[in-house]
Formats: C-alpha cells, structure tokens, sequence
C-alpha cells in the first residue's frame, strides 16, 4: 500500500547533534561565552550524554581526531616490510586530510574559530603532537637498524606534519575551494625527495642543484622544541602564513 507523504526524516546521532548545536552556538554567542548547559539545551539531551561523547567543551570542537587517529595507528600497523617507510607515513598522513575534506564547511568554520581562541589552538596542537608520534613510532621501528635511525624518525615525523599542517590551512584559508589533495600531494613530495629512498642516508650531505631540481627544505629541531615553534619555522621557511 503506497502513502502519497514523505517519511519524516531520521534525527542525526547523538553525537552529530551536539557538535551541530555547539557550533550553531559557537558562531551565534561566540566559543567563550557558550557553556556545556547552553549546548545540551539546544541538541534537547542532558549532561550527562553531553560528557558520554566529549570529555570537554574543547573536544567537542574536534570531534573526529580520536577516530582518524585509531585510523592511522591501524594503517601504520598494516604495513609490510617492502613498504617504503617515508611514502607509508606520508600516505598515513593524507588519512587526515580525507577526515578534513568530508566536511568542507566544517572544516572551514572549526579552523576560524580555532584562530580566534587561544586555548582551541594549544588544544588542536596537542592533538597534532599526538600524530606526530604515531608516525615517529612507525619509523622508529623501521629504522631501528640505521644510524641514526631515532634521530631520522623523529625529523621525518615532524617534517611530515608540517608539510602536511602548511598544505592543509593554505586550503582551509581558500574557504575549501582550492584542490586539498593537489597542495597536500606537493608538500609531501618534498619530504618524499629528501627522505625517501632517493634521498642521501646522510642528513648532512649537500648536493648541487642541477636545472629544474626542485628545492628540498630540511628543517633540523631540538627535540624538545615544541611543535609549534618548528611548524612555525617550517612556515617561515616556505615563506607561508
């Protein structure tokens, strides 16, 4: 028996709605003066399912980077030993572009408002740091047999996110429209060249530029410096914002 009107429409998860009336509220009132009761109100649920998703009003703000996280740890682990250890980290960073460019407008609205307030910023960078270490772990593993080889993991590690961060927020500051995968692709190749199987062993040999190489930028950090401070060098380098 055929019915002329339409089936209502399934409510979003839980989940979904209160990342939904957080960032309606967020841009209405602004992040500060929004509280945790503001946003149960709006999504119609209580407290207590508020804290069952989000350990925090900052969490809710990054919904997704525990997932994309289990994603890469997973895809790391997955790998064989043929694989090549700078073009598996490299790919295992485009796990988080794929999680950046399903929800353009998301992305975009949490990007500007993360500049806006400091504590979402030191958040976000804790949440990078946390990547970092993913694939410094990987390639610890992997380079465990070469000189040098924490020391190499750990540059490699940094120098990945950075590229990958600077490609990133040059898409998000075009509001979404530029090619997320195209400037991703680019920024990785460098740490591709001067990592990867056809990159010098040594991280201090110098080799001439011949016609049409490419520049190759290779950013050396204290290991206790935060990660701020190197991806803001890495930028100042590029010559990027």
């Amino acid at each position: 028996m055929s019915s002329s009107s339409a089936a209502p429409a399934a409510k979003p998860p839980m989940r979904d709605a209160l990342v939904a009336a957080a960032f309606q509220l967020f841009l209405e009132r602004g992040y500060e003066q929004t509280t945790v009761d503001d946003i149960v109100a709006l999504a119609g649920v209580g407290r207590r399912s508020f804290f069952r998703y989000f350990p925090s009003k900052e969490d809710v703000v990054f919904p997704d980077h525990e997932r994309c996280l289990a994603d890469m740890t997973a895809f790391l682990a997955a790998g064989a030993e043929e694989d090549e250890p700078v073009r598996r980290v490299c790919d295992a960073a485009r796990l988080v572009l794929r999680m950046y460019a399903e929800n353009p407008t998301f992305s975009v609205q949490r990007y500007r408002l993360t500049k806006k307030v400091p504590g979402l910023r030191a958040y976000e960078l804790s949440v990078v740091w946390r990547y970092e270490r993913a694939l410094a772990g990987y390639l610890r593993g992997r380079f465990a047999d070469r000189p040098g080889g924490t020391l190499r993991a750990d540059v490699v590690a940094a120098a990945v996110v950075a590229a990958h961060n600077n490609a990133l927020r040059s898409w998000l500051r075009s509001d979404g429209e530029d090619d997320a995968g195209a400037a991703v692709d680019h920024a990785l190749g460098y740490v591709q060249a001067a990592f990867g199987h056809e990159a010098p062993e040594d991280p201090g040999a110098v080799h001439p530029r011949g016609e049409g190489a490419e520049d190759v930028v290779v950013l050396v950090a204290r290991r206790d410096a935060p990660l701020w401070r190197v991806v803001r060098e890495f930028e100042t380098v590029l010559g990027r914002d």
